[in-house]
């Protein structure tokens, strides 16, 4: 009897151990998973580089020779608006007039917008961001969000992980004073920097399954027909891919997958009299000012540039 007690009892001592030993190694694998998605995100998203509107947005020589030496503003508005003619544009300024860059003398492509910190235009920028000492825009804004995400992650995990040992600590069950200090404060540390990302990352996840950015948030986006907060709103599943594509695949990962080159922005599929890619000859003129194609011809080649962009 003494002899199958002692057998049961080592018997039951490794599987113990076994158990502990595979609790620990999956408790080291988790953490090396988050810890290294959560440096892959932060550091995409500190050296990827904003990226600018291309060359057929700058304005040629000619162009802003004939710009700078006009002072009639009518006139500038005029030389502008026939610049913008061959640009995918339909966003204006809240007088409705072209969005110009008079510092990086550009054509704003739609959500673009001029980074003072950066000292350039920035391709749907987000904001500025002093965590990551980098500009937010099309070029890593799905980097921005993953790295939110596995913060979260590794914050919650870190808490979750560090709070039975802080229950040991506060019921007297651990006695060892040094150890202490150092529980207290990481828990401490992970449960401010969760709570802090939480409402961070929900308010970004807000933004994106409506395909808006902190600035158009803050500043609804001016159409020809007016202001529209949902302008570029295609629903909740189109909006996601907008940001992380359609390979579901790549969503978790940070590898670039987000939809179109940063100039050109799908919008809602209104009807006729609203919508600005859509609109008839009166819609494209405002006061002689943003003249823009008429009629069918404008109809035809805004139907292009969509299916362009659904290709791509």
């Amino acid at each position: 009897f003494i002899q199958q007690l002692t057998q049961n009892f080592c018997e039951v001592t490794v599987l113990l151990l076994f158990f502990l030993f595979f609790v620990l190694v999956a408790y080291l694998i988790i953490f090396h998973i988050l810890f290294v998605l959560f440096v892959w995100t932060y550091w995409k998203s500190i050296f990827t580089l904003p990226v600018q509107p291309g060359k057929k947005y700058h304005m040629s020589y000619a162009d802003k020779e004939r710009y700078e030496n006009e002072e009639r503003p009518e006139v500038q508005r005029q030389i502008l608006a026939e610049i913008a003619r061959k640009l995918p544009v339909y966003t204006r300024t809240g007088s409705g007039g072209i969005r110009f860059c008079d510092r990086c003398q550009l054509i704003k492509p739609d959500r673009c917008h001029h980074c003072s910190v950066c000292a350039m235009c920035v391709l749907k920028m987000d904001h500025h961001c002093p965590w990551v000492n980098n500009c937010i825009g099309f070029s890593n804004y799905k980097f921005f969000l993953l790295f939110l995400a596995y913060s979260l992650l590794y914050c919650l995990y870190i808490a979750a992980t560090v709070f039975k040992y802080f229950i040991k600590y506060w019921t007297g069950e651990l006695t060892n004073g040094r150890s202490k200090f150092h529980i207290l404060f990481l828990l401490f540390l992970a449960v401010m920097f969760f709570v802090s990302l939480m409402f961070l990352f929900g308010y970004h996840c807000w933004l994106v399954s409506r395909n808006r950015s902190t600035l158009e948030a803050f500043s609804t986006p001016v159409f020809q027909n007016g202001p529209d907060k949902n302008g570029f709103n295609l629903g909740f599943v189109k909006n996601l891919q907008q940001v992380f594509g359609e390979e579901k695949k790549l969503w978790l990962l940070p590898i670039a997958s987000s939809q179109g080159d940063g100039h050109f922005f799908p919008m809602r599929a209104l009807c006729e009299a609203q919508n600005p890619l859509l609109s008839n000859e009166e819609q494209w003129e405002d006061d002689g000012i943003d003249e823009e194609p008429h009629g069918k011809e404008a109809i035809k080649e805004m139907s292009y540039v969509l299916t362009s962009v659904t290709n791509a």
